[in-house]
């Protein structure tokens, strides 16, 4: 359910089953959208992606589809909060892709960087124009001042800029010389400490475009360092005691450094010049020369490592080496002007950075689990690459999803078991974490104890009895010699019957007639309860089981579903009649939006009823006086509002034709046990309602909420 109208489903009655891959593809598309090459599902559309403030999946533990009817009552929130629902086609292992073991990709190694040996990282021409480097440059090869940042690029990438307001007391370079193709490239990177006056500069320096170091120092900040961060800048206190070296002297050398025509590059170089103070026209970024979608940028030890085939930034040494990043950073420019934008878009770094990724966080799972399993795994696996699973692919783009309840998420992004923690504690961290992440996978259990074989057979059994009964009228009295065939034709006429038989039992005969849909059993009770049937003034009647007593309650709560908005059932139908027919006869009907005319599951045969669905309430209530005493081609139509048009009438079908006695006269071993465990569920399920009602609550608008009865088999 979306908290705004930003998803279109096109699935109505039997079209209502999806598989797993066709849910998987909707969170994808939801979480990731097109600039991760994720596209729209193939089912259902969602619109303006990119305005979805998150998503948010509740698993609700060894429940299904049988749990959902059995309690649809205490489902009150449940129901009324979620307007579409799907069937799921059985899988074993789609919690797993969702959050299981993750891929076992690993890069490999060449002498230029990194590739893969699957034949979709080589991108196709079609593919190259959609690429953000062919986009922004196009193919074909061009000298280095097509690459220098403009001066709209460099005020919008917060470069220090002559005249502006927050660059005063700034130096120039003084470099104000016109810049050719030939202009020498010099490679600037600086180290920074944080002071009390923010980030200062402690070590500094430039390469030239031979890769000789011209400048390499260490630089006494003006005001005290309040943090090092010699994990990244490589400075510790000791370093920088005997230093004399201030920014100005650092200042006064570049300037005599740098011929007039000099182009600096470096990566993200505008932090660099705002520490150091300093104004330079004619500036490459390689952080934008490598152009991604959405303004991300990749980053220097990446690059240097898939481009040029280097490693920088190991983790072994103490902090970057400022010469090495330059270095790497020139490198990068020189390989994109010789190279050129299309050889550059081949190498998909997209891709690569993927692959990479996935292969970290494969690595770190390996590493985790116990050497025994490790060895037994792969004696027993055939070698392949294993799909990695969706939080896995969330990670490698930046996103941080959340995951609760009987796994969760460490701090290093691992699935880890957790079976301790009750549903009010899942609810409270939900509550609070869920509004800071943009994918969550939230689960609620009932507990292992309720999976017992013979407590879900007991409880299919009492959903099937009672829809089979809610399915099944009884009518009568009738005289002796009645006629069977007229009681069957004006009873055909309320929808599909599955059975008729004749109660002998009583003193005058009766009918029992099951039939095939819930809307054809209540038009049944609604229209023929009093009438004259076969030269008898009879009564029409559900049977009268404990299950029973609350059918009143609900038929009302059906008909108030959220999936039945704006439903109407319409029966008498002749079964000669095609879809174009009624697609013609009803077209004058305002709003109508969806024709759905059911059909034998086996034969492929349809009945002499249909479901038309609306685009308003109103319009189907008006359709409702119209079609009531309607003849269309002989045949008069009777119409109601739906019952069950959506999933369950897939259910209602399944119940039809199982095997199982019909009425409600069942005996159940250990049927004491089972009434207890009832009681106890039925609590728990009201409980967890309410968890859902809470927690959908608190979610920000736009965010696209789905519910998983994952079921046990």
């Amino acid at each position: 359910q979306e908290k705004s109208s930003h998803l279109s489903a096109a699935l109505f009655g039997e079209d209502c089953e999806i598989s797993h891959d066709q849910l998987y593809e909707l969170l994808k598309y939801a979480a990731l959208g097109k600039c991760h090459n994720a596209t729209q599902p193939s089912w259902c559309r969602i619109y303006h992606q990119r305005h979805l403030a998150g998503v948010v999946v509740i698993v609700l533990h060894e429940m299904s589809q049988l749990h959902f009817y059995k309690f649809y009552l205490q489902f009150k929130h449940l129901r009324k909060l979620f307007r579409h629902r799907f069937t799921l086609t059985p899988s074993a292992n789609f919690l797993a892709s969702l959050y299981g073991e993750g891929a076992n990709l690993k890069p490999q190694n060449t002498a230029q960087g990194l590739t893969s040996t699957s034949s979709q990282c080589i991108p196709k021409s079609s593919d190259l124009q959609c690429d953000p480097i062919i986009r922004k440059y196009g193919e074909k090869k061009r000298g280095l001042t097509s690459y220098t940042l403009t001066l709209e690029e460099q005020k919008k990438n917060d470069y220090p800029i002559k005249g502006s307001p927050g660059c005063k007391g700034y130096i120039d370079t003084e470099c104000d010389q016109q810049r050719t193709d030939s202009s020498p490239l010099f490679g600037l990177d600086c180290e920074m400490c944080l002071t009390a006056k923010g980030n200062e500069v402690t070590r500094v320096s430039l390469v030239d475009a031979q890769g000789q170091c011209l400048l390499n120092e260490l630089v006494k900040p003006e005001s005290t360092v309040v943090n090092y961060r010699t994990r990244f800048s490589g400075i510790t206190k000791k370093m920088l005691l005997p230093v004399k070296t201030r920014l100005s002297d650092i200042q006064t050398r570049l300037k005599k450094i740098l011929p007039h025509d000099a182009v600096l590059v470096g990566h993200s170089l505008n932090a660099d010049l705002q520490a150091l103070e300093m104004i330079h026209p004619s500036v490459i970024d390689t952080s934008l020369l490598f152009a991604r979608n959405e303004g991300r940028r990749f980053k220097l030890k990446f690059l240097a490592k898939a481009v040029l085939g280097k490693e920088i930034q190991c983790e072994q040494k103490l902090g970057h080496d400022p010469a090495e990043d330059a270095r790497a950073a020139l490198e990068l420019a020189q390989f994109f002007i010789e190279q050129g934008p299309a050889k550059v878009a081949e190498l998909n770094l997209e891709m690569l950075l993927t692959t990479e990724k996935l292969a970290e966080v494969s690595q770190k799972k390996a590493v985790l689990q116990p050497q025994g399993c490790r060895v037994q795994k792969q004696l027993n696996e055939p070698p392949h690459l294993s799909k990695p699973c969706f939080l896995d692919c969330l990670q490698v783009t930046g996103q941080k999803p959340l995951l609760l309840g009987r796994q969760e998420m460490d701090s290093s992004g691992l699935c880890q078991s957790n079976l301790s923690t009750s549903n009010k504690q899942i609810l409270q961290r939900a509550l609070e974490d869920v509004p800071l992440s943009t994918f969550s996978i939230i689960q609620f259990t009932l507990g292992p104890e309720y999976i017992a074989s013979h407590l879900l057979a007991g409880l299919y059994e009492k959903v099937r009895s009672k829809l089979t009964d809610m399915l099944t009228i009884y009518a009568g009295p009738f005289e002796e010699s009645f006629c069977l065939k007229s009681v069957k034709k004006e009873f055909g006429k309320c929808g599909p019957i599955q059975s008729l038989t004749v109660v002998t039992e009583t003193y005058q005969p009766y009918v029992c007639i099951q039939y095939e849909v819930l809307e054809a059993a209540q038009l049944a009770v609604e229209s023929l309860n009093g009438a004259e049937v076969a030269g008898s003034c009879i009564k029409v009647q559900r049977p009268i089981t404990a299950g029973m007593l609350d059918c009143d309650v609900w038929i009302k709560e059906l008909e108030l579903d959220v999936e039945n908005e704006g439903v109407i059932y319409v029966a008498g139908l002749k079964e000669s009649l095609t879809e174009m027919d009624l697609q013609e006869e009803f077209s004058q009907l305002k709003d109508l939006e969806t024709l759905f005319l059911p059909k034998d599951l086996q034969s492929g045969k349809h009945r002499n009823c249909c479901f038309l669905k609306f685009q308003k309430s109103q319009s189907a209530l008006d359709a409702l006086e119209v079609i009531n005493g309607w003849s269309v081609k002989g045949s008069k139509l009777r119409s109601r509002n739906a019952l069950a048009s959506g999933h369950l009438w897939r259910w209602i079908w399944q119940v039809n034709h199982s095997n199982g006695k019909q009425g409600g006269n069942i005996l159940y071993e250990k049927m004491e046990q089972l009434s207890d465990s009832e009681q106890d569920l039925r609590k728990k399920v009201k409980k967890l309602d309410h968890h859902i009602k809470k927690l959908y609550r608190s979610l920000q608008n736009n965010t696209l909420c789905i519910v998983l009865f994952p079921g046990v088999n």
